[in-house]
């Protein structure tokens, strides 16, 4: 897939060489953190971020089990035009006692800069390194990394994409309030402001009820009407889809909409792709697998080909000197299922194949290009712990943790300060089975499977400095993203 023009790379190019004549005197790897609402991107960074910096457990990390990190710690961003990254903010959140919560997640690009000061392996690299790395940790959300195959679409293309989707099941059924508008709507009729108004709103609430937990659909762009950030209110996402039949006559409701499309497209999407996205090195993606298992083969299907777009926009390739200088390619890319607490260890390998799966077909279609691939079942921050439960003169394997307050569980509503045990069943042995599965409906349209609080971490005044926190397999994830970068 084709995003750029001739224009396009030359400026990826002198940004390309910009970043290498820095990284020369300042080595810097810059690590793309993104993955669909809820996916956990905001507690992965900061349980990534507070246990580098408070030593925490991470044995599958190599070069802090062989002790050769010294220290690390937070400086000030490179970019002054990407908001900083609230990292005291989340922590605050997660260890606020008995006020504990999960962090709000954030609907904009942000940034931090992570330090981190290490022993070079070898007598040579002590010579000649520094013995520090700065990551420059992006995060971005994976709703804006969809919008990128818009660069490839015209207005008319997008729309009858979009409507052919929205009129199979089970996005029909979603979208049938938005679809009745618009057979009201005569594309050809003079623009109207109003008209546009109202279909945006309806457009934007089929997109925002597609993401509930109880049909947890994936590809719904574009991102920026889920997540606006600043372009809230904006005309440059007041559009959307219409029936088109007719080359727009100058002044009707298509010109108009074909217009603010195009400029969501050069003003939005390109400036994300060509100002941040074309410079990174190594990228994260964290995948909500569970949600979509438990909404059914439907949802899954939505996922896989949420997935598979995602892949496509990637600019991935090894690292070579001609790459370094005329533009980055990402060289380590992780697809990580987050969540893996709600499930009891047994199933851990069962859900990266079933990640696996999901993703293999795109691999195989767009190459690896020399780049590396790997998947991880994690959970940045494990909410749950397990125990073995005898019923009914059965052992059965259970997570236990305290429910939100406010969920439930058959009949029963929890009020977030007791803990329970929860059988949470086995994921099927053959990832196809996934696809094939009768879909579940969740109890209502906000949860499809128990959320737990945050752990109770001991308290500790000077927040920076308390305990790190339990998770599974984040120091693993570490290791592929950047461990070799420390050596």
């Amino acid at each position: 897939m084709k995003f750029t023009s001739l224009t396009d790379e030359a400026l990826i190019a002198l940004t390309g060489l910009a970043d290498y004549a820095q990284d020369i005197v300042n080595p810097t790897l810059r690590l793309g953190v993104t993955g669909l609402s809820r996916s956990g991107k905001t507690v992965f960074i900061t349980s990534l971020v507070h246990n580098l910096i408070n030593g925490g457990k991470l044995p599958m990390f190599a070069p802090y089990a062989n002790k050769r990190i010294k220290r690390a710690y937070l400086q000030p961003q490179p970019d002054d035009d990407i908001p900083r990254f609230p990292y005291e903010e989340h922590l605050s959140a997660l260890l606020d006692g008995k006020n504990r919560k999960w962090p709000v997640s954030t609907n904009r690009i942000s940034q931090l800069r992570l330090t981190i000061e290490f022993e070079p392996e070898g007598l040579i690299a002590r010579n000649i390194s520094n013995g520090k790395l700065n990551i420059d940790i992006i995060d971005y959300p994976g709703e804006w990394l969809l919008d990128l195959p818009l660069l490839d679409l015209t207005y008319d293309e997008w729309c009858q994409q979009t409507l052919s989707a929205a009129n199979k099941f089970p996005r029909n059924k979603i979208a049938k309030p938005w679809l009745d508008y618009l057979k009201t709507l005569n594309s050809q009729a003079n623009e109207d402001e109003l008209i546009v108004q109202k279909a945006s709103e309806l457009f934007t609430n089929y997109l925002f009820n597609c993401r509930k937990d109880k049909y947890a659909l994936s590809t719904v762009p574009p991102g920026r009407f889920i997540m606006p950030g600043d372009l809230a209110g904006s005309p440059l996402i007041t559009f959307a889809p219409l029936e088109i039949s007719n080359t727009p006559r100058r002044g009707s409701l298509h010109a108009m909409m074909e217009r603010r499309y195009n400029s969501y497209v050069s003003r939005v999407v390109k400036p994300f792709f060509l100002n941040h996205f074309s410079r990174l090195d190594r990228q994260i993606v964290l995948v909500d697998a569970l949600t979509a298992i438990n909404a059914g083969p439907e949802a899954v299907f939505d996922l896989k080909s949420a997935l598979t777009d995602i892949l496509k926009c990637f600019r991935h390739g090894n690292t070579t000197f001609v790459n370094a200088i005329l533009g980055k390619k990402i060289n380590r890319i992780l697809f990580a299922a987050t969540k893996a607490d709600h499930l009891h260890h047994t199933s851990h390998d069962r859900l990266e194949n079933i990640l696996k799966y999901l993703v293999e077909d795109a691999l195989k279609r767009s190459g690896t290009s020399g780049a590396e691939f790997d998947f991880v079942a994690l959970s940045a921050i494990r909410a749950t712990r397990e125990q073995i439960i005898s019923q009914d003169n059965e052992e059965l394997p259970a997570i236990i943790g305290i429910p939100q307050e406010g969920q439930t569980l058959g009949e029963e509503t929890y009020n977030g300060k007791v803990e329970i045990a929860l059988f949470p069943g086995d994921l099927p042995e053959k990832p196809e089975t996934v696809f094939a599965e009768n879909p579940k409906e969740a109890e209502n349209d906000e949860n499809g499977f128990m959320q737990f609080r945050p752990p109770l971490t001991k308290g500790n005044e000077d927040t920076i400095k308390a305990p790190s926190f339990p998770h599974i397999r984040l120091d693993k994830a570490l290791n592929f993203l950047f461990g070799d970068s420390l050596s």
